[in-house]
């Protein structure tokens, strides 16, 4: 029975061993050869001032971007567009509870402005009315950075998906 267990891992490792399954992240070349790509991303200034700046500066950290246009191959311009809705309304029309979408939409350029990709992300947000006026912004506030923090990650993803995808389909010199 243990031997049957043993032959059997063996034979599941040796098969799947062929599938092309490789990490998106970790220290295999072509996950190397990702992440080099990803940090020669440039981030265009965003703006809807707050949540720009934070969308911005999250990419720029997970990129591990210079931040500077000049060292960079890749250039990448992001439209934030922020929305909030009401949508739990009390009897005497009080809104105690606000949804916030907020919507981006990236296009990566090589630096001579020629388009290689784009995409569209959204998120949502959601924070309750208080008695105190500051503290419903601080909520607002916070939940609006939460969720361009994940809109963020969603965007480093596509673009490693994007750059593995495109390491994986280029002849490899031998």
């Amino acid at each position: 029975m243990k031997t049957a267990r043993i032959v059997l891992a063996l034979t599941l490792a040796f098969a799947t061993s062929g599938c092309g399954f490789h990490p998106l992240y970790g220290d295999t070349g072509a996950t190397a050869e990702t992440a080099g790509k990803l940090a020669t991303i440039y981030v265009d200034p965003i703006g809807q001032q707050r949540l720009g700046y934070e969308l911005r500066n999250t990419l720029i950290d997970l990129f591990d971007s210079s931040g500077h246009p000049s060292e960079n191959a890749y250039r990448l311009r992001v439209t934030l567009n922020h929305k909030s809705q009401g949508v739990a309304v009390q009897n005497d029309a009080a809104i105690t509870r606000y949804n916030d979408t907020l919507t981006v939409t990236y296009e990566l350029t090589d630096m001579k402005g020629a388009k290689i990709t784009q995409g569209t992300e959204t998120g949502l947000s959601a924070y309750n009315v208080v008695a105190s006026p500051y503290a419903t912004l601080i909520a607002q506030q916070d939940a609006d950075t939460r969720s361009a923090q994940d809109i963020a990650y969603r965007i480093r993803t596509d673009l490693a998906v994007f750059f593995a995808h495109e390491n994986s389909a280029s002849p490899k010199p031998k």
